[in-house]
């Protein structure tokens, strides 16, 4: 039996790492289990290539500790599908400057162009402007795509800024590691489709839970978000997060993601959920999954 999986690619991405390390060291799979990893180009292709059945799941960004939540994902999964959450894992993101490998003694402030995403360029803005000050800077649709280009350009003092896989996978150098201005930088990544999730491995039994509902305030009821919250709050179930996203019908009309940290249980969310609907509110159920945090990254030197 083979998993297929669509991922935000191009393969390199930081969605590929959270793929691989999700697959590759929390998830149990049988000898006779194989995975395919399916890299997609947008976040809309891997949803809807997963709701379509065209693949089994999906591995797409949620949300990201500096820059916030990933408002495609949310939309998508609100709008466009209804794929259930089977699993997070949220991955430490570092960021590396890549060259090729003819510029391996070349001086940093030799560089003449750097290319990345707009958000790694972001994350990154004091290691550029002290390493790199005479540099020009070209955005890119991935880091991936922008490590692909200095590879097929050695003739040039290029700079990529991008992860340690597409170095790997490009055959490059990586010229100074973890150059992100910010050292708390995390992204989470959700696995959602239709099938169930293959067991977790038993080292990593001890792993922590959340159930994810989108609730919508009845129009007509004063005080219904405070009354929602009081649901939880009575039972001492903690809200990891709670977001508004418009309902796309009319100004001021909002959904609210909200993340409870625990497993669905038999008693406590479903009686919150039960008195959350008596206040008239539609509440839609988007998952309860298991939460993964790699314990260790590997650190390679600058």
């Amino acid at each position: 039996m083979s998993y297929r999986i669509a991922y935000l690619g191009p393969s390199g991405t930081f969605t590929e790492e959270a793929l691989r390390k999700l697959c590759h060291h929390y998830l149990s799979f049988s000898k006779e289990q194989s995975i395919e990893m399916i890299p997609k180009v947008t976040i809309p292709d891997c949803l809807s290539s997963c709701q379509k059945d065209e693949v089994d799941f999906a591995m797409v960004p949620i949300e990201n500790s500096i820059e916030g939540s990933v408002n495609m994902t949310l939309d998508w999964l609100i709008h466009q599908v209804d794929l259930p959450i089977r699993a997070e894992l949220i991955l430490p993101i570092s960021q590396f400057a890549i060259i090729h490998p003819n510029h391996e003694h070349l001086e940093l402030k030799e560089i003449e162009t750097i290319f990345s995403h707009p958000h790694a360029i972001a994350q990154c803005h004091e290691f550029i402007r002290k390493h790199c000050p005479n540099s020009t800077i070209e955005y890119m649709k991935s880091t991936s795509d922008a490590v692909g280009w200095v590879a097929k350009h050695p003739e040039h003092k290029y700079l990529a800024i991008g992860t340690q896989l597409a170095a790997e996978l490009n055959q490059c150098l990586i010229r100074a590691a973890e150059i992100e201005d910010y050292e708390n930088n995390f992204t989470r990544f959700v696995l959602v489709g239709r099938k169930v999730m293959a067991e977790i491995k038993q080292e990593e039994a001890k792993h922590s839970g959340k159930t994810t509902i989108l609730i919508t305030l009845p129009e007509d009821y004063p005080g219904a978000l405070h009354q929602v919250l009081s649901a939880f709050a009575w039972r001492k179930l903690n809200l990891s997060r709670i977001e508004s996203r418009p309902t796309k019908k009319c100004l001021g009309s909002y959904f609210f993601f909200i993340d409870i940290e625990q497993i669905m249980d038999d008693v406590l969310l479903p009686g919150a959920i039960s008195e959350i609907e008596a206040l008239g509110c539609q509440v839609r159920y988007l998952g309860s999954y298991p939460c993964f945090l790699p314990k260790t990254m590997s650190k390679l030197p600058t």
